[in-house]
């Protein structure tokens, strides 16, 4: 007897449930959705999910997607769930990880809670996350969720591959993601640079050099996230002022708010973009000067070794 399972995605995430789904040959599942006029929001199962390991992939990219998602969740698990597994590709509340200031709301930990308050399916539930901006963030779920941390680092290397060719310098924006990125220059066996920041002031940092010699190579850069893109625009201009010939930025999640991918064009310091589609605004902008590559082959390989071992499990 083979163990039932299959795959939900939110609206916004939708494209990447359907290649999840594909990769690991699970049904896709549906749910009705529509907005009342007060903007209260309707949702109906449509798809039978009792005694059934269900997955719920959905990115906490604004408080309405995060809502959509616990608001799934929850209705999931009251359905009989037999385990529930939440893929959270793009988990939004970074900048408010710690508070810095007294009486500061720690986002990225109320957040945190909140999803950990999902109903408990049958077997149990799973958190997966994707390269987050701090380690520290999977201990903010309550001890009854199993938060699982995964890595794009088989994405990053081969996009850094693609556009670096035979020999290039791997550079991070700043001091703060140097070990990251010199443990990844390490396993590609090229070199590591980072810049060194000083503060002036409460906004301002400036550039005050450079750990490696960078001049007539090219230089890609790495970072966790291009948001807005001005850290990367500043650190692009270091290096191309220190002799880069030629400059790429990679980034697992690129949310480009407004126009600031554009931005980021106009600058004229990089020849390409990468991303992946943690995000789904990275997906809409995709072009000539933004490549994205999918991540979905990295959870539909982490759900497949789960299903294995689980079924393996049940025939012990």
């Amino acid at each position: 007897m083979n163990r039932s399972a299959v795959i939900f995605g939110t609206v916004a995430y939708s494209k990447l449930a359907d290649k999840v789904a594909i990769d690991c040959a699970f049904p896709r599942g549906s749910f009705e959705q529509k907005e009342f006029p007060d903007g209260e929001r309707y949702h109906r199962l449509l798809s039978e999910v009792e005694d059934v390991d269900v997955v719920l992939i959905g990115g906490t990219i604004s408080d309405r997607d995060t809502l959509e998602l616990y608001d799934l969740g929850w209705a999931l698990a009251e359905a009989g769930a037999r385990s529930l597994t939440l893929i959270i590709p793009y988990f939004g509340y970074a900048t408010m990880e710690r508070a810095v200031h007294e009486g500061e709301v720690v986002m990225a930990k109320s957040r945190a809670n909140l999803l950990s308050s999902l109903p408990e399916a049958g077997e149990g539930n799973r958190i997966i996350l994707l390269d987050l901006h701090s380690e520290g963030l999977p201990y903010y779920f309550d001890s009854h969720v199993r938060p699982i941390h995964l890595y794009a680092k088989d994405v990053i290397i081969q996009a850094a591959r693609s556009v670096g060719m035979d020999e290039f310098v791997l550079a991070s924006t700043d001091a703060g993601r140097a070990k990251w990125v010199e443990s990844l220059a390490n396993e590609m066996n090229v070199e590591a640079a980072f810049i060194y920041k000083r503060r002036l002031d409460g906004r301002r940092t400036q550039v005050a050099g450079i750990n490696a010699n960078v001049e007539g190579k090219r230089v890609v850069i790495y970072d966790d996230m291009i948001r807005t893109g001005g850290s990367l625009v500043q650190a692009g201009m270091a290096y191309r002022d220190a002799g880069a010939s030629e400059l790429f930025a990679i980034a697992t999640h690129g949310l480009f708010p407004e126009n600031s991918l554009q931005k980021i064009r106009e600058s004229g310091v990089f020849r390409k973009i990468i991303c992946t589609d943690s995000h789904p605004r990275a997906c809409t902008l995709e072009d000539d000067f933004l490549e994205v590559k999918s991540i979905s082959k990295l959870f539909s390989n982490y759900l497949r070794s789960v299903r294995r071992t689980s079924e393996t499990e049940l025939y012990e």
